[in-house]
């Protein structure tokens, strides 16, 4: 997880290639190292492994392809390439073993769907991965034979050259792995974690459902009852006694403050009227003007961003000064506001006792799952002793709806309409 930005205007450094994470072998030596062992035994396996791969992918092929006019074809067909993609998790762990490489395993086809058995046969018919590994097994056979053959004679004939040319073969089995065997670029990653995410939105839209209508049916909804029987007796004692009636007046008046201020916090809780009328320095002001800490708040934004990200940003800024209030002990605390390069970023930090962390019962947790939700980021550094610095960041979008890296251009084009209208 990235660490928490040092000062507001740093950028999250972006994660190494995967070269760059250990993925890169050792150079090539003459010496017979360890690495270069495994990669010969790697070169000598791959004519067993691939032999055996591509008799399963054409008898798999020919006998799906050709019953494809009767009933059993596509369900054999599908069949055939969900064991071609455990081919596929096989070759993955075969290649990270001795080879190094590490390559993401590409996420299940769903079992269960909506539509139901033909959808299903169909989305497993079109499987990308399965098709994949296939056409990998295709060409794995006269790849298989080649590196077979030169490994297995250059252990007689080409001992003192042999790392190299085992480096230059194992580096196209690499590539292969990488390019063939690898998820469907980003999109199938990303489509699994959208799936997740919304599956978090529901629950978290659900629970707060569940919770206006505990505080309406427990506060306010309780307060108006008790003010309708008041106001109900006051009625039939207004003729025999009017000095009780005005007694039970003034107690449903102050019963109809308290109704209405519970009223106003619930929502506040929902969305802030300032929020929505001045903005996010002005409601977060608000907020820290509420915490038992004292606060400063900066907010150095040049425009507001769409309402769903300035309504998230209010929301965790405001949970977690609740936590300074309640969990840190603090004695000062500050906020920090800014955009940077298409991402609103946020700081919260506490002079603290710190040991805040995700798992810690201070809703944190949750706060972390609505930004992922989001396509945001929630990063806690808290040592024991203090200070703590909570760091969230969001996509910015601009109000009209438009993302932050198209917002400029849908500027340009607008720009550039004007013109041409005035030519």
């Amino acid at each position: 997880m990235t660490e928490p930005f040092p000062h507001p205007g740093t950028l999250v450094t972006a994660l190494p290639e995967p070269a760059e994470r250990g993925d890169r072998p050792p150079p090539a030596r003459f010496a017979y190292d360890a690495h270069t062992w495994k990669e010969i035994a790697h070169l000598l396996a791959n004519l067993p492994v691939s032999l055996a791969g591509f008799v399963y992918t054409v008898t798999m092929l020919f006998t799906g392809v050709g019953l494809t006019v009767t009933v059993i074809g596509f369900p054999l067909l599908a069949l055939g390439l969900m064991g071609s993609r455990l081919l596929g998790r096989m070759e993955r762990a075969r290649a990270r073993k001795l080879l190094g490489v590490r390559v993401e395993e590409p996420s299940r086809l769903p079992m269960r769907g909506p539509g139901g058995f033909w959808p299903q046969l169909w989305m497993a018919v079109k499987d990308p991965v399965g098709w994949r590994t296939v056409l990998y097994a295709l060409i794995r056979l006269p790849w298989g034979v080649l590196t077979f053959g030169v490994t297995l004679t250059g252990l007689f004939v080409l001992w003192p050259v042999l790392p190299f040319v085992v480096r230059g073969l194992t580096n196209a089995d690499r590539a292969m792995v990488r390019g063939l065997l690898s998820p469907s670029d980003e999109l199938e990653r990303r489509i699994a974690e959208l799936e997740s995410d919304r599956g978090v939105v529901v629950d978290t839209a659900a629970a707060d459902l569940r919770r206006i209508e505990r505080d309406l049916h427990d506060g306010a909804q309780a307060r108006l009852v008790n003010l309708a029987m008041g106001l109900g007796l006051a009625k039939e004692k207004l003729l025999e006694d009017p000095d009780a009636a005005a007694s039970m007046v003034d107690e449903a008046h102050g019963e109809v403050k308290l109704a209405l201020q519970e009223l106003r916090d619930l929502a506040r809780g929902i969305h802030p009227a300032v929020l929505t009328d001045r903005g996010l320095d002005a409601a977060l002001s608000s907020v820290a003007s509420r915490c038992t800490v004292p606060v400063k708040v900066t907010v150095d934004l040049d425009e507001r961003p769409a309402a769903a990200i300035e309504g998230i940003a209010y929301f965790t800024v405001s949970e977690l000064l609740q936590n300074v209030s309640k969990h840190s002990r603090a004695r000062s605390a500050a906020v920090d506001v800014w955009r940077s390069e298409g991402r609103l970023l946020i700081q919260v930090w506490d002079d603290g006792r710190g040991g805040a962390s995700l798992d810690g019962g201070t809703g944190m947790r949750g706060l972390a799952d609505r930004l992922d939700a989001v396509d945001g980021l929630f990063v806690v550094k808290s040592p024991e002793g203090g200070p703590t610095t909570v760091t969230a960041e969001l996509p910015w979008r601009d109000r009209s709806g438009v993302l932050a890296k198209d917002s400029d251009r849908a500027r340009g084009a607008s720009k550039e309409a004007s013109v041409r209208g005035r030519g």
